[in-house]
């Protein structure tokens, strides 16, 4: 069931020919707007946005799309994931997300040396829209396996969180094989009439805050803070917002907080020539600094990590270390 005509067909042949035979939907839809969103780590976010949102910028001026994500503490209902929402035309969109997933399979691949580790793409689609991309007795989803070679998943609907209507498609496999099973996935919700096209903003869901015990950080990585820089993109900046850094946050004064961290997966925390814990004290804000080895809290084997800064930023920075954290757990286990 192969479908020659995609961009993102599994052979590396045909993922060559990305730039030279774009796919597209049909002629009459190409140029509709429309809108997908999926999650991220705060981490990961971090990553996309880039030192004084320079990366979230040139993705957006390359692509011609606008990339949205939701503030460091607004996270899909039941996870601690933020959001990306990425608006603009069939193309424009594919465009960002291959530079977003690109970003992100770069990254992990310079923090493990496992040749096989592969990120995973979670979409959230409405609750509505998931009986087209299942079909007519899982017709719809397998036709989509099969072509695509891509692992495809839809989670049961949560009855948990009121109001929530919305549903993730988790996607897994090699990149390209991932980007084809996109391109399957968002031709069909564009061709939803009850899909919706016009989300202004990444986090639709008002009644949902940090979790409890989580101080809500001042991240200057507002939803609004990113729009197009004006090189080349269809989406005008927003130009009238000020950017702030984490530390000049209106809470004044300096909190200190130091947490403990398994010697093991302290190289994940402190990445490849330390980047990781540079990019985590940029994007929060915080000093971080990390004992010695062999410096351990007294009674354990995990190194002391001291953060440093207004409470807002030690909080997310902490946050952020945990989830590298857990990561780095899972990939062991």
């Amino acid at each position: 069931m192969e479908n020659s005509g995609s961009p993102y067909a599994s052979s590396p042949e045909n993922a060559a020919r990305r730039s030279e035979q774009p796919r597209s939907p049909e002629e009459e839809d190409k140029e509709k707007p429309t809108q997908v969103r999926f999650l991220v780590s705060n981490t990961a976010a971090g990553c996309i946005i880039g030192k004084g949102g320079q990366t979230i910028n040139e993705f957006q001026s390359e692509s011609g799309a606008r990339i949205q994500l939701s503030r460091s503490h607004e996270f899909f209902p039941g996870t601690s994931d933020r959001i990306i929402l990425i608006s603009g035309f069939y193309d424009d969109i594919m465009k960002a997300i291959e530079l977003i997933l690109r970003k992100l399979l770069d990254e992990a691949a310079e923090e493990t040396t496992d040749s096989e580790a592969r990120t995973k793409v979670r979409l959230v689609v409405p609750n509505s829209s998931c009986g087209g991309i299942i079909g007519k007795g899982g017709s719809t989803i397998k036709a989509f396996i099969e072509d695509s070679n891509a692992g495809i998943k839809i989670s049961p609907q949560d009855n948990n969180y009121a109001g929530l209507h919305d549903r993730l498609v988790t996607i897994t496999g090699p990149f390209d094989r991932q980007m084809h099973a996109i391109d399957l996935i968002l031709n069909k919700l564009m061709d939803d009439v009850h899909y919706p096209h016009n989300l202004s903003t990444p986090f639709p869901y008002p009644g949902y805050g940090p979790p409890m015990g989580y101080m809500t950080p001042s991240s200057p990585y507002n939803s609004t803070n990113y729009g197009n820089s004006g090189h080349g993109g269809r989406y005008p900046g927003n130009k009238g917002n000020v950017m702030r850094s984490p530390a000049s946050s209106n809470q004044e004064g300096n909190d200190s907080k130091t947490i403990g961290v398994a010697d093991e997966h302290i190289g994940a925390v402190v990445g490849r020539s330390g980047r990781t814990i540079t990019e985590i004290s940029q994007v929060s804000g915080a000093r971080i600094k990390i004992s010695d080895r062999g410096d351990f809290i007294a009674g354990t084997t995990d190194r002391k990590v001291t953060i440093t800064g207004t409470t807002d930023a030690v909080h997310t920075a902490e946050t952020m270390i945990m989830q590298r954290v857990q990561a780095s757990s899972e990939r062991d286990n």
